[in-house]
């Protein structure tokens, strides 16, 4: 975890109910679910065998450890857990070497979070590795601190990313805002006590109490963050 968090970011304009916002990365900020994907099928063709597209839902937004263990089991493929990683890894920072796509309205969210001092936090189930690439496009400026997903014992779908985020930001979970692509994700940031915008990328999230379904990021801006807020659960 990085942390640049200035004293004057520790809380938001006097009587908002939003402390931060919490934003995690693949399909949620950037356009990269489907470069995981492309990474594994790519991976595993090397290993000689083929992925189910049906299995693409299995692994979307959950921690490499999840993914590659049920990709191993799937296939029979002769490879270790942590040979696999390596390879993905790779495979999917090659990828992302060669640009990486933001979602709409990426960018006009994360200006304006800036631009009224919201402390903001990136949380990811991806490995250091490949956020600090991914930071490049998106601007490290834009967030006051960063949580990979090797950096926490236990990464989503449990609390643990969301709750460190908050912790680090000063912020309590029940006045953060998440922002997620992925049941995986929402199940995380939920059980964490946080409020939930999901914007689905490859599989639907239905609405459910505290929890608010979107079709892009470019529904989402600061007066709807605050708003949602102050809404009952």
């Amino acid at each position: 975890m990085t942390s640049t968090v200035p004293a004057s970011l520790t809380r938001t304009a006097e009587g908002s109910a939003l402390d931060a916002v919490l934003l995690d990365m693949d399909g949620t900020l950037v356009d990269t679910e489907g470069f995981w994907w492309d990474a594994e099928v790519e991976v595993f063709k090397a290993l000689g065998h083929v992925l189910d597209e049906t299995w693409r839902d299995v692994v979307v937004g959950g921690p490499m450890t999840r993914s590659a263990t049920f990709l191993i089991e799937a296939t029979g493929a002769a490879i270790t857990l942590a040979e696999l990683t390596v390879l993905l890894n790779d495979t999917f920072e090659d990828r992302i070497g060669r640009g990486v796509p933001l979602m709409p309205g990426a960018t006009r969210l994360l200006t304006e979070l800036a631009a009224h001092e919201v402390p903001t936090a990136l949380v990811s189930a991806s490995h250091r590795r490949i956020i600090d690439r991914v930071l490049a496009s998106l601007g490290p400026e834009y967030f006051s601190l960063t949580v990979a997903g090797d950096e926490v014992p236990r990464t989503k779908p449990h609390p643990d990313p969301y709750l460190l985020a908050a912790r680090g930001l000063g912020a309590d979970p029940a006045r953060c805002a998440v922002i997620e692509d992925t049941a995986t994700g929402v199940a995380a940031a939920e059980a964490a006590g946080c409020r939930v915008v999901a914007v689905p990328s490859v599989a639907p999230i239905a609405p459910a109490a505290g929890r608010i379904v979107v079709g892009s990021l470019e529904e989402v801006d600061l007066v709807f963050l605050r708003g949602m807020m102050t809404q009952g659960h």
